[in-house]
């Protein structure tokens, strides 16, 4: 069965709602993390994810602001054990991070010690949830079969994460149409799913939303929402409103 047509992005907000800002490249200074910030911020975006040692940053920087600030668990691959990703992710939780975007546990789901997944990623969630931040789980899709992918989504629906993530933007390649497409029929409506790892332009953010996408990831943030307002300006008229 076919999705339900999403409805359509009609305004600034609504798109810039979809954007997740990425500063997570190692060789970033704190200069270019804090550029990104306070451009995060004239976007009015959902959120910028940094580097765990730039969450203090990301939280002065985006206070009284709208743009949640987040950042990565288990990054790149998902191997660290589990008492190190719930250490990690209390500590960002506790200096402040909102959204957290996690690695699913890589090596175990891979080799289909789907218990251990299961469990890290319920207290995962768990600890999240008691500080009232999201929990985003990146399943990095290009290392993994259909068939483990289904299987994730079910572990991620049972723990009660809030999005699926398809790829961390480290791995052999970013997100496909496909894989957002699957992603979004093996999930309940109430798990949200974010593309990420090769989207550039508005045209792209617009093909994943209609595909079941409510975030994406890039770090091309600027130039995305330049179109956006350029495609807004050239609609006919009533404009929608550009805010």
């Amino acid at each position: 069965m076919a999705p339900d047509p999403r409805p359509p992005l009609a305004t600034y907000q609504d798109f810039a709602a979809l954007i997740d800002h990425s500063l997570v490249k190692p060789e970033l200074s704190t200069a270019q993390v804090l550029a990104g910030l306070e451009m995060a911020r004239r976007y009015s975006i959902a959120c910028v994810s940094v580097r765990p040692c730039d969450i203090d940053l990301a939280v002065r920087t985006l206070q009284g602001s709208s743009v949640r600030p987040g950042s990565v668990v288990g990054f790149p691959h998902g191997s660290q054990t589990t008492a190190v990703k719930l250490y990690e992710a209390r500590d960002l939780l506790r200096r402040g991070a909102r959204e957290l975007d996690m690695v699913i546990a890589l090596p175990s789901l891979i080799s289909r010690e789907f218990q251990h997944v299961q469990t890290e990623l319920m207290q995962a969630s768990e600890a999240c949830h008691k500080e009232g931040a999201l929990l985003k789980v990146i399943l990095e899709t290009a290392y993994l079969t259909d068939d483990l992918k289904i299987i994730a989504c079910g572990c991620c629906e049972r723990a009660e994460v809030d999005f699926v993530k398809t790829s961390t933007g480290f791995g052999p390649s970013g997100y496909t149409l496909a894989d957002v497409k699957l992603l979004r029929r093996h999930l309940p409506e109430e798990i949200g799913v974010k593309a990420a790892g090769g989207l550039r332009t508005a045209g792209q953010v617009l093909e994943v939303y209609e595909a079941g996408c409510t975030r994406v990831g890039t770090g091309s943030t600027a130039a995305i929402l330049d179109e956006w307002k350029a495609r807004l300006r050239a609609a006919p008229s009533p404009n929608p409103q550009l805010t």
